[in-house]
């Protein structure tokens, strides 16, 4: 079986382009199961020469999916153990610029997030087949697991909806046909990422109705829209699986309704139907497996061979042949028989199996509508149920509030009543107390008579007391609760009194009003009658006047026909003109939307040029700068508003055309100008900086194409808007931004000036250095003797030898930049040539600045250590921070240097001089420390088991608090690191995969210290591209 295993491993994993075979995949599934892990595939697959081939991988990870997802649930645990390798795999073709390449990168994140959930789920098998039960039981009743598992499979199905549309772009930009072996290659692993989907999508979905059940809509806010854009994301992935031929022989892809759940209603729960997804069973021609050996061939050809040298060497016997062989013909032809027959009745089980899940399918569907017809009809139920509550409520608020003012003026006189008969009762009780209090005078003065009766006295005494506070308390009490009901009632009796008032005072004043009213009608119909006389005599007047008007109008008659006929005449005239201008004026009109058009058609072309740049491989090889990204963005960006205005003009008189051509064709070119740009700085920033920036410039293009396309129609010319060409030209000067490296804060007209004081003042403190140390080894000559004159010695030596070698290597490599100048600067002058290449200039600032720094710390550790007051580790240190200082100046000098140039293979020689001599430091400081520090001898043979056991609690107690000191001072350090690459000017850490700083390597004791890092593996770009000119730690 693990032979088995082992070809099938070969077969399914290999480098030819074209999909993995199902059989071999279900021998190495087959196979874990046999031996209940994974432990022969890791075996094989550890010795794939992954690196050299990317389908090679690319097919490993697909083998990898599907034995993780049908495999044997040991497989998990031993994926984890190797989830280095499949990390390595990923990162290493995450950096390079291949197709397949990218996918792996993706593909290895995914199967990390996976092996990471189900090894922190168990509950969830890798196959993610679970029921609502698991699931409940799985989130729990806790608030905050509940968020955080939802928070975990919106991440996990981010990784597999990301693979899906790295593998969908790829296809798009190569106009692939999904039957091609090539395509399918790419497209097999799609049918394990849409079966992961399917359930991923169902428990997001029920974990989300849960959270919106125990939280407030505000708070999860962020996660519906996280969810509704996962929804898109799979909703489109589906449609485009859905329509390749591919996938509908090998899957049955389920369909998402067109709208995503509504969270913020429960009842939208029941509407949900589960996606199901079928894998259809296979032809037996398909699954009949190959023969991995030749059995039937080598059974058949034995016997054979065996009888032709039998009848060569005996000859035949007698040309009859023998009963056996008969027998063994027939047989074999019963064996074909039931093997023909047998394979009738797979193909019978098979219909029958499709048959029966396609009325399961059914079934669960039916099951599903009932028990969301259930579901709503309970919700329908539940309504009318509050709303029978509700006018229930309604009517007794009114028949309350009939009541209350029916009761209102019995209550107020019951209590009258009640207050006389308290008023009473009060007064009784005050003479009751008065007559307890003599009696309680009495019995005190008879208590002074006899002492015998002392006792029961002041028992009656007591009762007494008590049943006098007993009663004053009662009377308070009914008495406060009577002035309580007292003073509401007098309330609402003042209220009613002030509403008949108020009714009064209406009424009042409605009676006056009518009475106005009154006075105003007699008024009127005073006027009335006077109105009435003048239009009597004014009607006499109008028929004086009306005979003198008729012979008016007819004389304005004859007058008004001859106007009307020079009105006809001169209106024909003028139609006639109107429509020659009209035909005129759409000519133009005309002309100016074809020339427009063909503006469009030309800048379009432009674009998709500008788009397809960013998928062409021999556009690798381009490079450019952030800052030139950043002046052409900014320039496009402007341009917008140039086009705007031309818009704007355009639309309100479309016969000038001439502003909106001439901005458009401007827009066009500094766009297209811009994303090509974008396309060339995206190949020298971090993986995650260049996907991003690859994306920006790509959604740029087509937002500028989207635009261009309503210009084209006249329908939408009027409304096309520029706002999404500006927040993609926005995100793009954004990420130039980020790209950016920070330079130093000092003017550009001082940075030669500077320079040259910089590197001044370095080798001056390397002079001095070199001094001091002199004065030190004769200072310890005359003040020590013996070991620790010799070690002194041997370390002041080694000293004197590296402060030695750097002085060479600052002369150097002052002589490289005077010559770097001097080849560069031209007809400018050395300043300006500096201020120039500003970056470079403060690279060297830096570098030289650092080296001084180091050369001074070093000989004031020297000298701490010669006096004993300081330890040989901060020597050892600054041995280190000086190697890496030389190597910064050495990788800013050698940025704009000559290839061929002398100075810098001096350079290049001094700098490998400095880092032996550095390395001598080291090692003569740590072997005069190991001769110096005396070593204590442990001799335990005195003490008993008791002190001894003791002794060791204390030893492992003491153990303890140094490793936990010696964390927090790793943490403090990685921190102070982090500090210092932001203030020099370097990118922040970015997550795996991406580009980032080199690590400082760690300090050991026992280790001798690295060489500096050469240059070149961090050399900047000539024109001081988007990577800093520091390419050392400190």
């Amino acid at each position: 079986m693990v032979v088995l295993q082992a070809i099938s491993i070969s077969k399914a994993i290999n480098t030819q382009e074209a999909p993995v075979k199902e059989k071999h995949a279900r021998r190495i599934i087959l196979g874990t199961h046999h031996e209940k892990g994974a432990f022969t595939f890791w075996s094989y697959a550890i010795g794939l020469p992954l690196p050299s081939s990317a389908i090679l991988s690319w097919k490993f990870c697909h083998v990898l999916h599907k034995v993780l997802r049908d495999g044997h649930p040991n497989v998990l645990q031993d994926c984890q153990r190797y989830r280095s390798n499949i990390r390595e795999t990923g990162d290493l073709w995450g950096h390079l610029h291949d197709r397949y390449g990218q996918l792996v990168s993706i593909y290895t994140r995914l199967l990390l997030t996976k092996i990471s959930f189900h090894v922190k789920h168990p509950e969830f098998p890798p196959g993610l087949e679970v029921s609502d039960e698991v699931l409940e039981k799985t989130a729990g009743t806790d608030v905050n697991n509940i968020f955080q598992l939802t928070v975990e499979l919106f991440d996990y199905l981010d990784c597999e909806l990301k693979l899906s549309e790295s593998v969908f772009r790829q296809l798009n930009t190569s106009m692939a046909i999904s039957q091609m072996s090539a395509v399918q290659c790419r497209l097999a692993p799609l049918i394990q990422v849409i079966q992961d989907c399917s359930h991923l999508y169902h428990y997001a979905v029920k974990l989300m109705f849960k959270l919106h059940s125990c939280l407030p809509a505000d708070t999860l806010q962020g996660h519906r829209d996280r969810f509704h854009e996962q929804f898109r994301s799979l909703k489109n992935f589906f449609k485009k699986a859905s329509d390749m031929l591919y996938f509908k022989r090998l899957i049955q892809i389920p369909r998402l309704p067109e709208s995503p759940p509504n969270f913020l209603r429960a009842s939208a729960l029941a509407e949900h139907v589960k996606p199901v997804v079928v894998i259809p069973e296979e032809a037996p021609e398909d699954e009949e497996p190959e023969n991995l050996i030749e059995i039937s061939t080598a059974s058949t050809t034995e016997p054979q061979i065996t009888s032709d040298i039998f009848e060569q060497t005996f000859g035949p016997p007698n040309g009859i042949r023998d009963d056996r062989d008969a027998q063994i013909e027939s047989l074999k032809k019963e064996v074909d028989v039931l093997r023909a027959e047998m394979e009738k009745i797979k193909l019978e089980a098979q219909r029958y199996i499709t048959q029966l899940k396609a009325q399961v399918n059914s079934l669960e569907g039916e099951v599903e509508e009932q028990r969301k017809q259930k579901q709503k009809a309970l919700v329908d139920n539940e309504q009318l149920r509050d709303e029978l509550e509700r006018l229930q409520r309604v009517k007794q608020d009114s028949d309350r509030s009939q009541r209350l003012c029916a009761e209102a003026e019995k209550k107020a006189n019951a209590t009258e009543i009640r207050y006389t008969k308290l008023k009473e009762k009060h007064s009784e009780l005050i003479n009751t107390h008065a007559e307890l209090l003599r009696k309680n005078a009495d019995t005190a003065k008879q208590l002074t008579v006899t002492q015998q009766s002392q006792e029961e006295v002041a028992r009656v005494k007591e009762q007494l007391a008590f049943q006098v506070e007993q009663v004053k308390r009662e009377a308070e009490m009914k008495l406060e609760d009577q002035s309580v009901q007292m003073e509401q009632l007098r309330q609402e009796l003042d209220a009613r009194r002030d509403e008949l008032d108020q009714a009064q005072r209406s009424l009042s004043q409605a009676k006056q009003a009518g009475t106005e009213l009154s006075a105003q009608v007699e008024a009127l119909h005073a006027e009335k009658e006077v109105l009435r006389r003048s239009v009597s005599e004014k009607e006499c007047e109008l028929l004086s006047t009306r005979g003198l008007i008729e012979e008016k109008e007819l004389h304005l008659s004859q007058e008004a026909d001859r106007a009307t006929r020079e009105i006809r005449e001169l209106q024909g005239r003028l139609l006639e003109k109107s429509n020659q201008e009209q035909s005129l004026q759409q000519k133009l009109l005309d002309e100016q939307f074809g020339i427009l058009q063909e503006t469009v058609r030309e800048a379009e072309g432009i674009l998709r040029d500008a788009v397809a740049k960013l998928d062409d491989p021999l556009h690798i090889r381009c490079t450019s700068s952030p800052d030139y990204l950043l002046s052409r963005a900014q320039a496009a960006l402007e341009s917008t508003d140039a086009l705007e205005n031309g818009h704007a003009q355009y639309v309100a008189s479309m016969a000038d055309a001439a502003g909106l051509v001439g901005s458009l064709a401007l827009f066009t070119h500094l766009t297209a100008d811009t994303i090509v740009n974008g396309s060339a700085t995206s190949h020298l920033a971090p993986t995650d900086h260049a996907d991003r920036l690859t994306e920006m410039c790509r959604d740029c293009g087509q937002q500028s194409l989207d635009y261009l396309g309503e210009l084209k129609d006249k329908q939408t010319l009027g409304h096309a808007e520029l706002g999404d060409v500006r927040r993609a030209l926005r995100g793009v000067l954004q990420l130039a931004q980020e790209l950016r490296p920070k330079s130093l804060d000092i003017k550009q007209e001082e940075l030669g000036d500077m320079v040259e004081k910089e590197m001044a003042s370095t080798s001056e403190a390397i002079e001095d250095a070199v001094r001091r140390i002199e004065e030190m080894m004769s200072k310890a000559r005359n003040e020590s003797s013996g070991v620790k004159l010799e070690v002194n010695e041997r370390i002041l030596n080694s000293c004197t030898d590296l402060m030695k070698a750097i002085r060479l290597l600052v002369m150097t490599s002052t002589n490289l930049q005077k010559e770097i100048v001097e080849s560069g600067r031209g007809a400018a002058t050395t300043q300006e040539f500096y201020a120039k290449n500003s970056r470079w200039t403060e690279g060297l600032i830096s570098a030289s600045k650092a080296v001084g720094w180091g050369a001074t710390q070093l000989v004031e550790s020297a000298d701490r250590v010669v006096l004993h007051t300081g330890k040989y580790e901060e020597l050892i240190v600054c041995s280190h921070e000086i190697a890496a200082s030389t190597a910064q100046l050495v990788a800013a000098s050698k940025v704009k240097a000559e290839k061929s140039s002398r100075n810098l293979g001096r350079l290049q020689e001094c700098s490998r001089n400095v880092n032996e001599m550095a390395a001598n430091v080291v090692a003569s400081t740590k072997s005069g420390q190991e001769q110096i520090e005396e070593k204590d001898t442990m001799d335990f043979s005195g003490m008993s088991l008791i002190k001894l056991k003791k002794e060791e609690m204390e030893t492992q107690v003491k153990v303890l608090e140094l490793e936990k000191r010696l964390e927090g001072e790793r943490v403090r350090l990685g921190e102070l690191r982090k500090q210092h690459y932001a203030l020099a000017g370097g990118y922040d850490a970015v997550e795996d995969g991406e580009a980032k700083p080199a690590p400082a390597p760690r300090r050991g004791i026992l280790k001798k210290p690295p060489l500096a890092q050469k240059p070149g593996h961090r050399e900047p770009e000539r024109d001081a591209g988007p990577y800093p000119p520091h390419g050392a730690n400190f």
